[in-house]
């Protein structure tokens, strides 16, 4: 009991924004989590197949776009994903199962390529855009929860100017993934 009121003295002495970067970092760590209990999914062969068949057609269309329209479309997606985030209570259960549906995704693709679907998973953090997309999502799950907490203190009309903010944060950093994420489809594609 006395742990726990150290706790919540410790959590209150803490800054405003303390608070808000910590709430962030423990949302960054429950995304990959999440992500990989995805890619945990046991999936046979057959359904592998045919969901990275669905999948295909996406990443063919992403492939063949410009860059411009590239672009748009990694932005456009990973945004209107990332604003239902931001919705009280919701978009935090729904986030963790777009997320956890990302995961099935890329163990599907790994089962088909024939590549360990956990080794997958760790080298997407090789890429700039994977940090930058997990982040978004991940100030978008703690701007939810501290939206809530306000509209619970019935104190949410101060906490709109954050929740403003933090979407237009997410839309900078979503923005520079797509980019830098089509960047490398583009170099990538080259190579082949």
């Amino acid at each position: 009991m006395e742990d726990e009121v150290l706790t919540l003295n410790v959590w209150r002495n803490f800054p405003p924004k303390v608070k808000r970067v910590l709430t962030v970092m423990l949302f960054l760590l429950l995304s990959i989590g999440v992500t990989a209990t995805g890619v945990s999914a046991p999936l046979s062969r057959e359904e592998a197949s045919k969901m990275n068949e669905e999948f295909k057609e996406v990443q063919d269309y992403v492939l063949t776009a410009d860059m411009f329209r590239g672009v748009t479309l990694i932005f456009g997606n990973n945004f209107v994903l990332c604003l239902s985030f931001f919705a009280p209570v919701v978009g935090v259960l729904f986030g963790f199962y777009v997320l956890y549906s990302t995961g099935v995704i890329i163990a599907a693709q790994s089962i088909v390529e024939g590549v360990n679907p956990y080794m997958a998973f760790t080298l997407l953090f090789i890429m700039p855009f994977a940090w930058l997309e997990f982040s978004a999502y991940s100030i978008a799950f703690a701007e939810n929860v501290w939206l809530t907490w306000q509209i619970i203190k019935r104190d949410w009309r101060r906490e709109l100017v954050n929740a403003c903010v933090m979407v237009s944060l997410c839309a900078l950093v979503l923005l520079a993934a797509a980019f830098i994420e089509m960047s490398m489809i583009k170099a990538f594609a080259g190579l082949s």
